[in-house]
């Protein structure tokens, strides 16, 4: 029986960097949410550990599949409980590549998640949660799935209150970007942690937001100038309650009170830019 899972893109509402350690990991602050947007991971029975991988950003990924994380969380999984990793995988890849929303620790989440299912594990989170740790820092909380503060170099991990309905809109200028070239980029000092009571609409949330950033904004665009160009035009959307880069970027996001809205504007969108990746959906 084939298992199936979704692999949600995950979106820093803020991020704030707080410090950093002496090993040059730097200390985060930030809300998380993830989209219903996303890659698929499906895992079925085979003889031998295989990988396929299909999509609009497959060829982002060609090359070695044992370097891919849904390959490498098979192999940890499959060490983990003394067996053979035996699967044919599948990732449908829709997500843009190094694009600051978590494509690929949500991809290995997946790939842990449908495994787990797949050969009657019914391994407990904390159990996941600490493999997932081991293929990266933003594995975990994508096995949550869900809105949460992330602290540490992102592996504290404190659930929230759920979101108020809203709608998101991504939009990514189509090139990729490196965490670690954004970091290394970054100039300035740290900021203070700035975690706040959920309010209960879209519009509340968009205004305490608005009194946060991303820290790594400046650095990113100055890497990539384009991501400018992406948030001033999402600023202008109509109906668009705020603009923000997620994570190190390019991929860019504005919140929408109405689902119809950020369709509309995505339809927009594909018109004026159609070198542009964007796509709308619910925000969670």
């Amino acid at each position: 029986m084939v298992q199936r899972c979704f692999a949600p893109a995950k979106l820093n509402l803020y991020l704030h960097v707080v410090g950093r350690r002496p090993d040059g990991f730097h200390l985060l602050d930030s809300l998380v949410a993830f989209a219903s947007i996303g890659d698929e991971v499906a895992a079925e029975p085979a003889e031998a550990l295989s990988l396929s991988v299909t999509g609009p950003y497959a060829g982002d990924l060609a090359g070695e599949p044992r370097h891919n994380l849904v390959w490498r969380a098979a192999e940890l999984l499959a060490k983990h409980v003394g067996r053979p990793p035996a699967a044919a995988l599948a990732l449908v890849k829709a997500l843009p590549v190094a694009s600051g929303i978590g494509g690929g620790s949500s991809d290995a989440a997946a790939a842990l998640k449908a495994l787990d299912a797949l050969w009657r594990l019914d391994l407990d989170d904390t159990t996941l949660a600490t493999l997932g740790a081991a293929l990266g820092a933003d594995v975990p909380v994508c096995l949550r799935a869900r809105a949460a503060w992330l602290g540490g170099i992102g592996e504290l991990i404190e659930p929230t209150p759920p979101l108020p309905p809203m709608a998101v809109l991504l939009a990514n200028p189509g090139t990729a970007l490196p965490t670690p070239a954004v970091f290394k980029a970054r100039q300035g000092g740290f900021s203070d942690a700035a975690r706040f009571a959920m309010p209960a609409d879209a519009a509340g949330l968009a205004t305490l937001l608005a009194a946060r950033r991303n820290d790594l904004t400046s650095a990113a665009i100055g890497l990539v100038p384009a991501i400018g160009t992406v948030l001033e035009r999402l600023a202008r959307l109509e109906g668009a309650l705020i603009a923000r880069m997620s994570g190190s970027g390019a991929t860019c996001f504005a919140l929408f009170a109405a689902p119809a809205a950020a369709a509309a504007a995505v339809e927009r969108l594909r018109v004026e830019q159609p070198g542009w990746w964007v796509a709308s959906g619910a925000l969670s």
